[in-house]
């Protein structure tokens, strides 16, 4: 069962590149504009987890620290470290074998692909999986 942790996390406002509102509680990235966009790649650093679910030019709230609840695209297990698919949804990585996604995040339970889990997020920090 996924849930919120409310205490300490840090969301931001931007305004939606495009319709989100299929994508809450997925993986967010930054464009060049400045916006709320979303990911397109494995390989992209995302912002932070979307939380709510904005039509294009709405405002886009965006959880970038913390905790928060996150759609999953493959089976992770609870203390996994937690990557994105292309399509924002999260996905367990391996240190040394995923050299080139991002750690943006650390599983707090686990579930299955088109789950929805809780997660602790530090996209500021994110570093390559190498």
């Amino acid at each position: 069962m996924a849930y919120e942790i409310s205490n300490y996390s840090v969301k931001i406002t931007l305004v939606a590149a495009a319709d989100l509102s299929a994508l809450q509680y997925t993986f967010v990235k930054l464009n060049s504009s400045g916006q709320a966009a979303a990911v397109a790649a494995a390989t992209d650093l995302p912002i932070g987890i979307l939380q709510n679910a904005p039509t294009s030019g709405q405002e886009a709230e965006v959880l970038v620290q913390g905790g928060s609840k996150l759609v999953l695209g493959g089976t992770v297990a609870a203390a996994a470290v937690v990557g994105t698919t292309s399509a924002g949804a999260g996905v367990a990585i391996v240190h040394g074998t995923d050299t080139t996604k991002f750690a943006v995040a650390q599983a707090v339970t686990g579930g299955a692909s088109g789950e929805i889990v809780t997660v602790v997020v530090a996209c500021a920090n994110a570093g390559r999986a190498a």
